[in-house]
């Protein structure tokens, strides 16, 4: 199941997958602050990619609010993760933080060369943005960035099941 937007001359692509198992060449990661890799995709990331990543971690955070950085993906089979942290339990000022971290993903992926890069429903699940507000700020956000001048081709965004699919599909058909 896939549903696609093009915007100007790039594509916006929902995936049901495993935003750490895609094969876009580099992934978003909503990492913390500290840039420990614990639970969850941070998990998936430790395992899949091998200990060289949180290494390298180690030695550049911590990050401040919103920022992203970019690292190789060791064993992966993307090229590069950008750890992105973004706004936390539905902290004051959630939509503006999420979208500026989203955008700011975006610059370091396109100042890298990335062509194709994928995203996970950013800020839903552990972080507490709604999954409605989720697919509607990632979603316009990506559109919006698209709509200037970008080397990226393609954003994908992979979503874990019919739960998450469906309310990022409805936005992604209301897109103009």
């Amino acid at each position: 199941m896939a549903d696609e937007k093009r915007v100007n001359q790039s594509v916006i692509r929902l995936e049901r997958c495993d935003v750490t198992d895609s094969d876009a060449e580099c992934f978003v990661y909503y990492a913390q602050s500290d840039l420990k890799l614990g639970s969850g995709f941070g998990g998936a990331i430790a395992v899949r990619g091998g200990p060289s990543i949180q290494k390298t971690l180690d030695e550049m955070g911590p990050l401040k609010p919103n920022e992203c950085i970019i690292t190789e993906a060791g064993e992966m089979k993307a090229k590069y993760i950008i750890h992105a942290n973004g706004p936390k339990f539905q902290e004051e000022g959630t939509p503006d933080k999420l979208r500026e971290t989203i955008v700011n993903a975006l610059k370091l992926a396109d100042e890298k060369g990335i062509k194709r890069m994928a995203f996970p429903p950013m800020g839903y699940g552990f972080y507490g943005t709604p999954l409605n507000q989720s697919a509607e700020l990632t979603l316009e956000t990506i559109a919006s960035y698209l709509e200037n001048q970008t080397g990226l081709e393609e954003v994908l965004v992979c979503l874990w099941d019919h739960h998450e699919y469906k309310p990022f599909q409805n936005k992604l058909k209301s897109l103009k």
